[in-house]
């Protein structure tokens, strides 16, 4: 099949397709004609990255994750020990996410939000506030 009916069975723009396929992600076969032909395997792959990007996983763990799929005599812990240290990533971003969120809610609750100039988000973002 062609790159516009792979986009469609994949969901993934054309343009994503050929830069999945510049970086190496999916290597379909060429036809005569020097045309993309995707295979079901190619389609595969192409939903997997899809998936594990959705996930949040880079394009180097998603290539890490393809090579450990396709290998058959992986062990389940190489799988386990990657997604785990995504979710560790994953858990310190929210932390991180928590504390801005904490941060600025109680500036913003501290600001009068009136007329007048002083404003305490502006403060505590210049470190006056601190």
């Amino acid at each position: 099949m062609n790159i516009g009916e792979a986009a469609s069975q994949s969901g993934l723009p054309a343009k994503t397709i050929r830069y999945y396929e510049d970086i190496g992600l999916v290597a379909p076969r060429r036809a005569a004609n020097g045309y993309r032909d995707f295979s079901d395997m190619d389609l595969h792959n192409l939903a997997f990255v899809q998936r594990a990007r959705s996930l949040g996983f880079s394009i180097e763990e998603c290539r890490a994750l393809l090579s450990l799929y396709d290998d058959r005599d992986r062990a389940s812990a190489d799988v386990k020990e990657l997604a785990k240290a995504h979710l560790a990533s994953i858990e310190e971003k929210i932390l991180g996410l928590q504390t801005m969120q904490k941060t600025l809610s109680e500036l913003v609750c501290k600001c009068h939000g009136d007329d007048r100039p002083d404003c305490p988000i502006l403060d505590g973002l210049s470190g006056e506030g601190v």
